[in-house]
């Protein structure tokens, strides 16, 4: 048996060395955390420091005042006036026309003119009626001699009462053939039927008119209706003989005044209005028919109430409000005024000014021209520029 030895085998076991953790892995790991954290500690206190100069410069650099221009609330009586859309008709107009059929033969008008009462207009052919006129006078002439005869003759004992009666009867019927021939020739001429001026004539001599046509129009100006209708709220407070001003675009800036002379009893069921009439003297002839009208009815006087201009007041979706100028004091002592914005109930607008029912006292100031570039609470100086004025002719509402 062969034993085979080796030389460089050695009588020790063989044993495996342990996977040893990489020391320079390690290293790498601590220097990027060590980054990290410096990174995100320079964000952080850049972002604290950036926030607090932000703050620091707001707090030493404040905007200068803005200037605004202030008025005062006053308290005052405004007129209490009830407006409403409406326009005016003729007191008397008419469309002349001819009561009988006839032919033209004659036009005694000039179109646009003024006429009088009874002034003739058109006359139609006459000619049978005067014929029958004149056979009725005659028979009217004969009648009479008979009749004075039997009046002898019965007064002497002569002829009997009947053949007086029957005179009598004869006469009368000549008279009525008499009267009614004439009311037929006065229907032939056309006559104006009151005092007015006339339009455009529609008719020409020698034209055959039926009944009905019409002539010519008459238009009496000298007395306006005005015809508005107003709110079913407003019945308690409108009276006969109340003082009605009316404007027309024909005339800016002119007015008109006038009384109420009928109030409609009833108030429409469609609408919920109230149809009022008012008398217009018209001397001049300057308002026409048909015109359209701003009516306002000048109402009793309303008790005084705090008025501010219209400018001064900010009207929105969430309510009317004004900026209120106030005093406050800073930290070192020093007093600077501030515009408040204020929340008010307004009322009515009238003359360039608004009621303020609720929200100011009389001698409150307030910004009237400036607001929109305004915060609540903006420091305002207030301006030496006068307010703008009232204009001479303010909106209505």
């Amino acid at each position: 048996m062969n034993i085979v030895t080796e030389s460089h085998i050695s009588g020790r076991p063989i044993v495996e060395k342990p996977a040893s953790r990489p020391v320079r892995l390690v290293r790498w790991f601590i220097i990027i955390g060590l980054l990290l954290a410096l990174l995100v500690g320079a964000l952080v206190g850049f972002n604290a420091f950036r926030s607090h100069m932000i703050a620091q410069f707001f707090a030493n650099n404040k905007p200068p005042p803005s200037p605004v221009s202030a008025v005062e609330a006053k308290s005052e009586v405004i007129p209490n006036l009830l407006t409403a859309v409406g326009d005016l008709a003729a007191v008397h107009q008419v469309n002349v026309t001819t009561d009988v059929a006839g032919r033209i033969t004659d036009i005694m008008f000039t179109a646009g003119a003024s006429v009088k009462e009874g002034s003739p207009l058109v006359q139609l052919f006459d000619g049978p009626e005067q014929g029958d006129l004149a056979s009725f006078k005659a028979q009217a002439t004969g009648a009479q001699l008979a009749l004075d005869r039997a009046k002898q003759l019965a007064a002497r004992q002569f002829g009997p009462q009947s053949t007086v009666d029957a005179a009598q009867a004869t006469y009368d019927q000549a008279i009525a053939g008499i009267a009614k021939t004439e009311a037929l020739i006065s229907q032939k001429l056309v006559r104006a039927p009151f005092d007015g001026e006339l339009g455009v004539r529609r008719v020409e001599i020698g034209q055959f008119l039926s009944a009905g046509t019409q002539i010519v129009t008459l238009t009496d100006l000298s007395m306006l209706y005005a015809n508005f209708t107003v709110p079913e709220k407003a019945s308690a407070v409108l009276k006969a003989d109340q003082t009605v001003r009316l404007t027309v675009d024909a005339y800016p800036g002119r007015t008109f005044e006038g009384k109420i002379t009928t109030i409609e009893p009833q108030i429409a069921t469609d609408t919920r209005n109230i149809r009022v009439q008012a008398t217009i003297a018209n001397p001049d002839h300057l308002l026409k028919p048909g015109m359209f009208t701003l009516t306002t009815v000048v109402l009793p006087n309303k008790p005084a109430v705090v008025t501010v201009p219209e400018t001064a007041v900010d009207y929105t979706l969430y309510g009317d409000s004004v900026f209120l100028i106030t005093e406050k004091k800073s930290d070192d002592g020093k007093t600077s005024l501030a515009a408040v914005r204020t929340f008010v109930r307004t009322g009515d607008r009238v003359g360039g000014r608004a009621e303020i029912l609720e929200g100011l006292k009389a001698g409150d100031r307030v910004v009237a021209v400036g607001q929109l570039k305004l915060q609540s609470g903006a420091a305002v100086a207030i301006s030496t520029d006068p307010t703008p004025p009232i204009p001479a002719n303010p909106p209505r509402y």
